[in-house]
C-alpha cells in the first residue's frame, strides 16, 4: 500500500503580504478600540491606507480578523485573573480584578465587545471562559470564606457586574476620561459583607452638562429613536 503524502506545509507570506498583515492588524486594533466591532473592513482598510482587496486576502471576514487580533487581549485577561486569584486577601484580589477589567475595556473597545459577544471570537471566547470560570469560583469561595463578600454572591454574577461597568465606561467614554471610576466603588460597596462606611469617592459627580454630552454622544442613544422633540417636529 501507497504510503499517503502529507500535507503540504502553508508556503510563508512574502515580505509584503506579512507587511500588508500587519498594517491591517495594526489598523484594526486602533479602529477597534475607538468605535468597537461596529467598524467595517472597509473603514479598517482605509485607516491602514490599503485597498480593501488586500484586507480580504489576509482575512476573509471580520470573524478571521478579530481572532486573529485578540488573541493578545484574551492572554491579557486570563493573567489578570490569575493575578487576582494570587492575592492573600481574596476580596482584595476581586476589586483588583474588576477595576482592572474596567481599565481594560475603557482603553480598548474592541477587546471589550469581544468579550461580552456572543458573535465574534465564540470558539475563543468559550475556551478563555472555560479557563476563567474555575478561578472566579475560587476567587469568590476564598472572599466569602474570609468574610468579605456577601453570602449570596455566585462567581456567574460577575458576567453582570462587568456588564454593568461595561455600561458606565461607555456611557462616560468621550465626556470625561476616568468618569467610571466614581461608579465602580458604589457597585462594590453593595458586595462587601461588612464594612464601617462607604467607599470615598474620588471622582466628581457628571453635572447636567456632562450628563447631556454623555447622552448626546451615547452609542446606544444613536442607534436608538429620534428623541422626542425631533419626532414631534417630524409629525407637524
Amino acid at each position: 500500500m501507497d504510503t499517503p503524502t502529507p500535507p503540504a506545509a502553508p508556503r510563508p507570506l512574502r515580505r509584503d503580504a506579512e507587511l500588508n498583515r500587519q498594517r491591517v492588524l495594526v489598523a484594526a486594533k486602533e479602529v477597534f478600540a475607538e468605535r468597537g466591532l461596529e467598524a467595517t473592513l472597509d473603514e479598517i482598510a482605509k485607516h491602514a491606507g490599503l485597498g480593501v482587496g488586500t484586507v480580504y486576502r489576509r482575512f476573509p471576514n471580520k470573524e478571521a480578523l478579530i481572532d486573529a487580533l485578540f488573541e493578545e487581549g484574551f492572554a491579557q485577561i486570563l493573567e489578570l485573573t490569575e493575578r487576582a486569584l494570587a492575592e492573600a486577601d481574596a476580596w482584595a484580589g476581586l476589586v483588583f480584578l474588576l477595576t482592572r477589567m474596567a481599565e481594560v475595556q475603557a482603553a480598548d473597545f474592541g477587546l471589550r465587545d469581544v468579550m461580552l459577544s456572543e458573535t465574534y471570537g465564540r470558539d475563543r471566547i468559550a475556551q478563555m471562559r472555560d479557563r476563567i470560570k474555575p478561578m472566579m469560583e475560587q476567587l469568590v469561595a476564598r472572599a466569602q470564606e474570609q468574610g468579605l463578600l456577601r453570602a449570596d454572591f455566585r462567581a456567574t454574577d460577575i458576567m453582570a457586574v462587568q456588564l454593568m461597568i461595561s455600561a458606565t465606561v461607555e456611557f462616560t467614554h468621550g465626556v470625561r476620561d476616568g468618569g467610571w471610576r466614581r461608579y465602580v466603588p458604589m457597585l462594590l460597596d453593595g458586595l462587601i459583607a461588612r464594612r464601617d462606611g462607604v467607599t470615598e469617592l474620588a471622582e466628581p459627580e457628571l453635572d447636567d452638562d456632562d450628563l447631556h454630552s454623555a447622552m448626546q454622544s451615547w452609542p446606544r442613544y444613536r442607534r436608538g429613536s429620534a428623541p422626542v422633540e425631533s419626532r414631534r417636529q417630524q409629525d407637524l
